[in-house]
């Protein structure tokens, strides 16, 4: 039990919401009283903590409150509205139209009780149920995807907020540098004050909040789902086209008759145009460039130079750093030498001199019209930000009283899953677990319980008939209208951009 059991949190909300008690979904307050809890107090039971709320009150995590002696949730209901031109149904076909998320639906603690609410609907003459509630998640982290060419830090490196380990640096993958923010041993496995930061964070990430983070031995950043990382106080503008030898394999043939050797520096794989297997097809000749570092294959380089803010991700201001210098044999005066980096973003241009010394130039505007077209095809840089989080006890025990049948269902694609609507990725492997890009969920469907863990949204849609036969709670099952009509909500519209409308999957739906 946490300190903030038993403790009231804060009016908000709860004096204007006694006005209004009708519109409210008021909750189950049949469990037995504790002898010791005043008699103006009420227990909510929707997590662990069983705070006990005083009239006019709401609970720690401000989504429950007494209204009037009856425990009642605050936040309304989130329905997803499609638009009538999308609609393939008959225009009366309300049910068609709308999706009750889990977003403001309320939790299944204990784990015994069924989901807030099972949908009835009709589609395409086909009866369909969904099931719907917001979980608890301690199993839960964010998998953020860092668009840039800039170094952050070492892999395994600690990420810090407000002072407290949060996560870690991850792998880096192709233009993107990823990191793992939240998780279990971050919210229960340290201390209180860890526990509590590590839940703030993941929730403002989740709500598409900017959060700031600190790599150790690496950079500051700020992060927001589907805006530019802020790296060291520099707004990210893009992301690589390729690695180094990606990019003398897109760009060879521009390249060409235009200039004798290209080094496209990349802290990865740095490439060099005339040893490339693309310059071997061009046929151009070698220009004797010594280069510094690891030679893999021909005219690919790894360790040029150490990770840094510089060119092409690397610790270098002077693209010369990493020549050694020119083979006589087959160098000339007169060598005409591009260096860029894999963004465009750093490019020079050199013309060896009777010594084989490369001299600084002018870059012909041939040339140049190439390096810009790197420049074009450099995605923006974003950062993305996916929840990704373990189906446990509550969840599934909520859908059926055999949860291993929900599972399998999922797995044989029976079950569709979504959170907030938005399509979620199921794993391979066993249990239930999700990944789903927050960008594609309604404005701030992620709340926390002071356990810590952090509330999130999760729907189960299927057959009726199908969830008949996995043991479903078929008496609590209610029809769309009979929810839409009883329940105070909220309707969003339901972008394109977002997916498949969650009540027409295949082969659910065949």
């Amino acid at each position: 039990m946490t300190a903030h059991n038993r403790v009231d949190h804060s009016a908000d909300n709860a004096d204007e919401l006694a006005s209004a008690q009708t519109e409210l979904r008021v909750l189950d307050k049949s469990r037995p009283r504790s002898e010791n809890m005043a008699s103006n107090k009420i227990e909510c039971n929707a997590c662990p903590v069983l705070c006990q709320i005083t009239e006019g009150r709401s609970g720690a995590c401000d989504r429950y409150a007494n209204v009037q002696g009856m425990l009642t949730r605050v936040d309304p209901l989130v329905l997803l509205q499609r638009a009538d031109a999308e609609n393939e149904a008959a225009q009366d076909e309300q049910a068609h139209n709308l999706f009750v998320t889990g977003v403001g639906a309320g939790t299944t603690y204990p784990d015994y009780k069924p989901a807030p609410f099972m949908v009835s609907s009709k589609i395409r003459g086909i009866d369909m149920v969904t099931v719907v509630t917001e979980g608890i998640f301690s199993y839960c982290s964010f998998k953020v995807k860092i668009d840039t060419d800039r170094y952050l830090g070492p892999e395994r490196a600690s990420i810090r907020h407000r002072g407290e380990e949060v996560g870690h640096v991850t792998t880096a993958e192709y233009g993107s540098q990823m990191l793992s923010l939240g998780g279990v041993h971050h919210l229960t496995g340290g201390s209180k004050k860890e526990g509590r930061v590590t839940c703030e964070m993941m929730m403002a990430l989740g709500n598409k909040h900017p959060v700031e983070l600190e790599i150790e031995g690496g950079a500051k950043l700020i992060v927001q789902a589907g805006r530019a990382p802020i790296v060291d106080g520099v707004e990210e503008k893009r992301m690589r086209v390729g690695c180094g030898s990606a990019t003398i394999g897109i760009f060879a043939k521009q390249w060409f008759g235009h200039v004798d050797e290209v080094v496209v520096v990349d802290d990865h794989i740095t490439g060099v145009l005339s040893e490339h297997q693309a310059g071997r097809c061009l046929d151009m000749p070698l220009s004797g460039i010594k280069m510094k570092g690891r030679k893999s294959t021909p005219g690919r380089y790894f360790q040029v130079a150490n990770p840094g803010q510089g060119w092409g991700g690397t610790d270098i201001a002077d693209p010369l750093e990493i020549i050694e210098g020119f083979d006589p044999e087959h160098a000339r005066p007169g060598l005409r030498l591009l260096m860029t980096s894999t963004t465009g973003e750093h490019s020079a241009w050199f013309v060896l001199d009777e010594q084989l010394q490369p001299v600084p130039a002018a870059i012909p505007s041939a040339v140049q019209k190439v390096v810009d077209r790197i420049v074009e095809n450099c995605e923006p840089s974003l950062a993305s930000v996916l929840f990704l989080a373990g189906a446990g006890g509550s969840l599934r025990a909520g859908v059926t009283d055999n949860p291993v049948w929900l599972t399998n269902s999922i797995k044989q694609a029976i079950t569709h899953v979504s959170c907030g609507g938005a399509p979620a990725y199921v794993w391979a492997g066993g249990g239930i677990t999700v990944m789903v890009d927050v960008m594609r969920m309604p404005d701030q469907s992620f709340g926390s319980v002071p356990t810590p863990a952090i509330v999130a949204p999760i729907e189960f849609t299927m057959r009726l008939d199908d969830y008949a036969r996995l043991g479903g709670h078929l008496d609590c099952v209610r029809q769309m209208d009979e929810v839409v009509d009883a329940e105070r909500a909220r309707s969003v519209h339901w972008p394109a951009e977002a997916g498949a409308w969650p009540l027409i999957q295949k082969p659910m739906l065949g």
